[in-house]
């Protein structure tokens, strides 16, 4: 077994939540484990991955942890040294449950331990962000819980919310589908109607405030959208049908789309059982295989463990 000189936990997100498009997130108790086994000449890197992705994820220039190091280095105008790095990956992929983020949150992470920046949480977010585009799942994966960003493609701004309840769980059904991001994207009309923008708005702002304020019932309300998840719904099979069914459940306080999807996430309070098995069963009613988690309600952000300073070259 090789020696780890520096170990990255990062948790599994689920963007949007329903209405809160682009700027809701919330880190789940699933975790992708990233050590760095060996220090290299810069420029030289070598990874290996296990578990989810291990057949795909081969090519070292399109690592994406590798490639966010890089990014952060040249960021701060610093030249950090190569490495090489396993990956334990546990969270799906193409599955909108934020592995993408993860890996940018961890490659941001091991420049700042590497390069002996010592950067604060508002930098370490900021390149994180400017890195995968939008904040939605890199501010939950870094910081844990939920929270909501606002990003004007230079400054960011966020609030981590207070935790959910201990005897609330998030049940994350996971059909054998991919939806890439990029399709999920073109499936989103360039115009909202008016009425349909409203309605987001408030839908949102419902959420936020319930959540802050423990009003667990308006869940529901707050987590319904107009904006993007009636198209990307279309995307998988089951996809329009599933969420219906799960709100007539008493447990599910609330329930959305997970990111881009295909993944379905439902908040619930009490036994987690039957929004699973209705979530799975919608899914074999239209063909397609599926698994579940039953996560944790407040999960926490990445990570670093066993650090290792390195002096780098400015």
């Amino acid at each position: 077994m090789s020696e780890q000189l520096l170990r990255i936990r990062v948790p599994a997100t689920s963007a949007n939540l329903g209405s809160g498009f682009d700027s809701l997130g919330m880190a789940l108790s699933l975790y992708n484990v990233f050590s760095v086994t060996e220090l290299l000449p810069p420029g030289e890197f070598y990874s290996s991955v296990v578990g989810e992705g291990a057949r795909e994820l081969t090519d070292v220039k399109s690592n994406l942890v590798i490639q966010s190091y890089v990014r952060a280095c040249e960021e701060w105008s610093v030249e950090g040294p190569g490495f090489g790095i396993n990956s334990n990956n546990v969270i799906p992929l193409c599955r909108g449950l934020g592995s993408s983020a993860g890996a940018v949150v961890a490659g941001v992470m091991i420049a700042n331990e590497f390069c002996g920046t010592e950067a604060p949480e508002t930098e370490l977010l900021r390149v994180m962000t400017t890195i995968e585009g939008h904040p939605d799942n890199v501010a939950p994966c870094y910081l844990g819980g939920m929270t909501v960003s606002a990003w004007d493609g230079v400054e960011l701004r966020y609030v981590r919310f207070p935790s959910l309840p201990q005897d609330m769980h998030v049940v994350v059904a996971v059909p054998d589908v991919r939806v890439k991001t990029r399709d999920a994207r073109d499936a989103l009309p360039e115009k909202v109607e008016f009425g349909d923008a409203v309605f987001n708005l408030g839908r949102a702002a419902l959420l936020t405030a319930a959540w802050a304020t423990g009003r667990w019932d308006l869940l529901s309300w707050g987590m319904d959208d107009r904006l993007h998840q009636q198209y990307r719904a279309k995307l998988f099979p089951g996809g329009e049908v599933v969420m219906d069914r799960v709100r007539g459940i008493p447990e599910c306080l609330g329930v959305a789309i997970s990111g881009s999807g295909p993944s379905v996430i439902a908040l619930v309070r009490g036994r987690p059982r039957r929004v699973a098995e209705v979530m799975c069963a919608t899914f074999s009613e239209y063909g397609v295989d599926s698994l579940f988690f039953v996560l944790e309600g407040s999960a926490g952000g990445a990570r670093v463990e066993l650090p290792v300073r390195v002096a780098a070259s400015v």
